[in-house]
């Protein structure tokens, strides 16, 4: 990892492979949507990627709040819950892949519940559901896309440190070195 690392570098050195994320935006991308739902799509499993599954909404947003507008780091909080309920009015069905992998009678924790009931109307829900519908078709295997397709994107909607993701005296700053450096003891 470089010394003053940026975003580009954490997909490089830390979220490989990034294709699921890189899909994910490309398809909100073709699908017309702003850069705020395509950076949105984009960061939306960081967490994962970086370094932890549970809680992965909330962990990746407040990884980010300080370097995205508040409507993206919402979007990539909420987004953990929304995936779990359908909302027919856009097409999105609950996952057959959940299904699969939780059960027919599978019920979430009453906080994502909880979260999902508050997301429901507020004023950034469809950049939050918009994560969910361009999530689901984003895994496949055969679909490269290239990071620096999305140079542009990252410049106007990521305020890069110039000291470096983990060294610019953020309140998030030790998640981001957590990332660099995993297994160090100090």
């Amino acid at each position: 990892m470089p010394k003053n690392p940026t975003l580009m570098d954490f997909f490089k050195y830390r979220f490989s492979p990034p294709n699921h994320l890189l899909q994910s935006a490309r398809l909100a991308q073709k699908s017309g949507h702003n850069e705020k739902v395509i950076t949105a799509c984009l960061l939306h499993d960081v967490a994962v990627d970086g370094f932890i599954r549970a809680d992965h909404g909330y962990w990746g947003a407040q990884l980010l709040e300080p370097y995205v507008d508040e409507e993206v780091s919402w979007a990539i909080r909420t987004h953990q819950a929304l995936r779990f309920f359908p909302d027919e009015s856009v097409g999105y069905k609950y996952p057959e892949y959940y299904r699969q992998i939780f059960g027919d009678d599978f019920e979430v924790e009453p906080y994502i519940r909880e979260e999902y009931e508050r997301a429901r109307n507020h004023k950034w829900y469809m950049t939050s559901r918009l994560i969910c519908l361009n999530d689901l078709y984003a895994f496949d295997p055969n679909v490269v896309v290239k990071l620096e397709d999305f140079t542009d994107i990252i410049g106007r909607n990521f305020k890069q440190p110039k000291e470096g993701l983990g060294f610019d005296g953020s309140p998030v700053a030790h998640m981001w070195r957590t990332m660099i450096w995993p297994t160090k003891w100090l």
